[in-house]
């Protein structure tokens, strides 16, 4: 059996509690997502963290040389130059091709370091005007809880910590493992990347918990040919009122989300049992194989059998 993927979280003076705390919860070992984790910071010692705490860490960016993935936590204030040890380590770890990541304003550690010059990425709402502002070089994106481009990922504010960090163990070990560490955490298993951050309003629209109990009930008919007016009604509202807020909502279209959640559905059901790929494609309501294999290549890059290969466990 290989060795389980080192994730190592890098942590700054200043270094926010909770957002160092998610990517050291979730990536915790455990049979369905096997990791060996270590926190580091820009040399072994003490630590200090907002709030009042400190972190005890036994490596400096000593731990970044064998590292497979690379998480960097927000950190309390924007105007502390970044230790040039810690830009040095992650400048060479991108260029030996370590998967880094950020949670909330983690980004401007890697935007200092350049890993995001030319790049789409995003940070906590209240501070993304401040990254353009900064490095004009990004293409910052302030309404969205994660951006994935390939080697480099950088999540919204806090909470969206464990959307990236499931999004990362789901590309890793599948559907299955990311669910089940969701389960282990108590919170939702699937929110994608595009879905949107909180942003202020004056006039908070009360749509969302009966739209995320829309959203489970389709979830549990996923294999019946649901239509917007459905979804718009179980929602009581009107389909016009139902699109618009749906697409603020989760940034996607009712159509784009079942979409995807048929497609997730597929990955859990190729993962997880041998039915062919015909049955698969009727479960998901995907309709025929040859729809499963056209909607895997265009949101997976890959076969429903290359995926199975690669994730199938048992």
């Amino acid at each position: 059996m290989a060795n389980p993927a080192h994730v190592v979280v890098l942590a700054l003076d200043g270094v926010l509690p909770l957002d160092a705390g998610i990517p050291m919860q979730i990536f915790r070992h455990r049979s369905v997502a096997p990791y060996r984790l270590t926190m580091a910071g820009a040399r072994p010692g003490n630590v200090p963290a907002a709030d009042g705490f400190a972190y005890a860490v036994e490596h400096g960016v000593d731990a970044l040389i064998d590292a497979d993935t690379i998480i960097v936590p927000g950190h309390d204030d924007l105007s502390r130059p970044i230790d040039s040890v810690i830009i040095d380590g992650l400048r060479t770890a991108r260029d030996r091709g370590v998967r880094i990541a950020s949670v909330c304003t983690g980004a401007f550690v890697l935007a200092a370091a350049g890993l995001l010059d030319g790049l789409r990425a995003t940070t906590h709402w209240a501070e993304v005007d401040e990254l353009a502002r900064r490095y004009p070089l990004i293409d910052v994106d302030p309404g969205v809880l994660f951006v994935d481009e390939g080697q480099i990922l950088t999540s919204a504010g806090v909470a969206a910590g464990i959307d990236l960090c499931l999004h990362l163990i789901r590309r890793d070990h599948g559907v299955r493992a990311a669910n089940e560490v969701a389960r282990r955490i108590v919170a939702a298993p699937y929110r994608s990347g595009g879905q949107a951050q909180y942003l202020p309003r004056n006039l908070p629209e009360r749509t969302g918990e009966a739209f995320a109990r829309t959203r489970e009930w389709a979830l549990a008919r996923l294999d019946e040919d649901l239509t917007v007016p459905e979804l718009a009604a179980h929602a009581r509202v009107s389909v016009r009122t139902f699109s618009r807020r749906f697409l603020a909502d989760t940034g996607r279209t009712p159509l784009q989300w079942l979409l995807r959640a048929r497609v997730d559905l597929a990955r859990e059901l190729l993962e997880t049992s041998d039915l062919t790929v015909d049955q698969v494609a009727a479960r998901s309501g995907l309709g025929s194989g040859a729809n499963l294999r056209l909607h895997f290549r265009r949101v997976l890059d890959t076969s429903p059998s290359a995926y199975r290969s690669t994730f199938a466990h048992g």
